[in-house]
C-alpha cells in the first residue's frame, strides 16, 4: 500500500439519518471524524409518503462546509444512500419530491409489471429477489404524464452528485437494485425497459465505483469552501455495497449482516447465482464493488423495533432503548417468535398491535409487556438472520463458519449474542460505521492513498477496527 495519507469526505445517507464524515486514510491508518449529523424525516403529503431530498442536500452541503472549515484538505467526496428510490427531473429541475419506498403506491406497480412479465422471468434477467418497492415497480406506479414529461431519473445518491457536479450518472451497485439492469452484462435491459413502457432516455450512463462522476460546480465549490477541482467519486453508492467493502472478512467462509433499518444478510461471491434454489428462497444478486456479487436476502431489520418504540412514545411513554433491551434480556421462559418479513410490518404504524395480530392469527400467545415485545422482536430477528446466513452459504456454496454483523445492529449486544446462539456460529460485531468506512475506502483507493484488492482494504479495517466476538452458547 501507498505510504501517502490523506482525507476524503463521505456523505452517508440512511433511512432515518444522514451524516458527513471525514475519513483519514493511509497504509496503517483508517479513522473517521463525524463533522455533521442530521435527521432524515419523510414527509407525507396528499399524494403519498416522500423523502425530503432538498433538506438532505442542504444538510449535506452544510456538513461539507463544516468539513472544509475544520481545515481538512479534502481529496474527494463520495455519496451513498439507500437503494431503489429516485427523483424525476426535466432540464435539471426536480419534478416533485421522490416517493418513499414504504409508500403504498408500489402495490399497483407490482400488478402492472407482473401482468407483463412474472417474477421468475424477471429473475432470469435482473437476478433480484422480489421486493414490492424495487424501482421497476415504482416506475410502473408513476403518473404516466409525469414520467413522460421527465427527461431523466436519478437514484438518490446520483441526484446529489448531479447537483454537485452537473453530471448525470448511475452508479452500478445502486443501479443493480432497480431491476432494469441486465444481470449478465451490467447494461440497461433495453428489451425489458421497452416492455414496461419506461422512457429509455431517462436512464443515464452507468459508472463503476472508483470512477470520477465530475468536479464541483463553481457555486457548489463556493458554498462548501472547497476548490472547484475537487472530484465527486462514485463509491458503492448503495449503502449495503459500501458496508460490505468494510466487513473485516479475513476468509471466504463468512456471511455478513448489514444491520440497521433493514437487515441485509448474505455472502459475497464472484459469480451470479441464478439457480432455482436462489429464486425459491427469494435471494438477490446485487452488484458489489470490484465486480463482486452480493448474494443476499432482505430482512425487515431493526425497523420493527424502532417503529415499536415510536408507537409507545406516541402513547406517552418515555423509552430508553438500552434500558428496554436490558429488560428484554432478563425475560425468562419460552420466547414467542414471529415472521419479521410479513408484509404487514412494512408500513409505518402501530407495530406492537400488528405483532399481536400476527400471533392471534397463528393461535399463539402474544407478548404482554414492552420488555416481552422487545425480546420477541430480537429473537425473531436473530432467527431470521441465522436462517438467512446459513441459507446464503448453502445457495452460494460458501461454507459459512463466521457471521459478521456491521452497522448500528452491531451495538445491540442481545441481538448479536442471540444470532450467534441461534446460528451456532461465532458472530463478529463491528464496525458500526461500516457504510461510511466503505465509502471512504473506495475514494481513498481512487485517490492513491491505499491500493490493493477488497481483501487488502478489509485487512486495513480489521487492523484498525477490531470487531467484538460473540461465541454461541448452548
Amino acid at each position: 500500500m501507498s505510504a501517502t495519507s490523506g482525507t476524503v469526505a463521505a456523505v452517508d445517507l440512511g433511512a432515518t439519518s444522514g451524516r458527513v464524515i471525514l475519513g483519514h486514510v493511509g497504509r496503517d491508518r483508517l479513522d473517521m471524524e463525524a463533522v455533521a449529523r442530521f435527521p432524515n424525516d419523510p414527509v407525507r403529503t396528499a399524494d403519498g409518503l416522500h423523502w425530503n431530498i432538498l433538506s438532505l442536500y442542504g444538510a449535506a452541503i452544510a456538513g461539507l462546509r463544516e468539513a472544509s472549515r475544520s481545515g481538512a484538505d479534502i481529496r474527494s467526496i463520495g455519496i451513498d444512500s439507500w437503494a431503489v428510490d429516485y427523483a424525476l427531473l426535466r432540464r435539471g429541475r426536480l419534478l416533485g419530491a421522490p416517493f418513499h419506498y414504504r409508500d403504498e403506491r408500489t402495490a399497483r406497480g407490482v400488478e402492472a409489471v407482473h401482468a407483463r412479465m412474472p417474477h421468475p422471468e424477471l429473475f432470469e434477467r435482473n437476478g433480484l429477489q422480489f421486493l414490492p418497492f424495487n424501482t421497476l415497480y415504482q416506475f410502473a406506479a408513476e403518473d404516466p404524464d409525469v414520467l413522460g414529461f421527465a427527461d431523466s431519473a436519478l437514484l438518490v445518491p446520483d441526484v446529489l452528485a448531479f447537483w454537485m457536479t452537473g453530471s448525470k450518472r448511475a452508479e452500478r451497485t445502486n443501479a443493480s437494485t432497480t431491476g432494469l439492469l441486465r444481470v449478465l452484462d451490467g447494461t440497461w435491459d433495453e428489451e425489458l425497459i421497452r416492455a414496461l413502457g419506461i422512457p429509455r432516455g431517462i436512464l443515464p450512463e452507468v459508472v463503476d465505483p472508483g470512477e470520477t462522476i465530475g468536479t464541483l460546480l463553481p457555486e457548489v465549490a463556493e458554498a462548501i469552501l472547497a476548490p472547484a477541482t475537487t472530484p465527486v467519486v462514485a463509491v458503492g453508492s448503495h449503502d449495503t455495497a459500501s458496508a460490505v467493502v468494510a466487513v473485516p472478512m479475513q476468509a471466504d467462509a463468512a456471511a455478513y449482516i448489514s444491520c440497521g433499518t433493514w437487515g441485509l444478510v448474505g455472502v459475497e461471491v464472484d459469480h451470479l447465482v441464478l439457480t432455482p434454489e436462489a429464486l425459491a428462497a427469494n435471494f438477490t444478486n446485487e452488484g458489489g464493488v470490484d465486480g463482486r456479487v452480493r448474494l443476499l436476502h432482505n430482512i425487515m431489520g431493526l425497523w420493527v423495533l424502532s417503529e415499536s418504540v415510536r408507537t409507545w412514545e406516541r402513547d406517552g411513554h418515555h423509552i430508553d432503548l438500552p434500558t428496554l433491551l436490558d429488560s428484554a434480556a432478563e425475560v425468562e421462559g419460552d420466547i414467542p417468535i414471529f415472521d419479521v418479513n410479513d408484509p404487514r410490518f412494512m408500513a409505518p404504524g402501530d407495530m406492537p398491535a400488528r405483532i399481536a395480530e400476527w400471533f392471534a392469527e397463528h393461535d399463539e400467545r402474544a407478548p404482554r409487556t414492552r420488555a416481552e415485545f422487545a425480546r420477541s422482536i430480537v429473537e425473531s430477528l436473530a432467527q431470521a438472520f441465522a436462517d438467512a446466513a446459513l441459507e446464503a452459504g448453502r445457495i452460494g456454496h460458501v461454507d459459512v463458519r463466521t457471521i459478521h454483523i456491521v452497522g448500528g445492529g452491531s451495538l445491540n449486544e442481545l441481538l448479536c449474542q442471540r444470532t450467534a446462539d441461534r446460528s451456532g456460529l461465532p458472530v463478529l460485531a463491528g464496525p458500526v460505521e461500516a457504510t461510511a468506512l466503505g465509502n471512504v475506502l473506495v475514494q481513498a483507493r481512487a485517490a492513491g492513498l491505499v491500493d490493493g484488492s477488497l481483501e487488502a482494504l478489509r485487512d486495513l479495517v480489521a487492523r484498525t477496527h477490531a470487531p467484538r466476538r460473540y461465541t454461541p452458547r448452548a
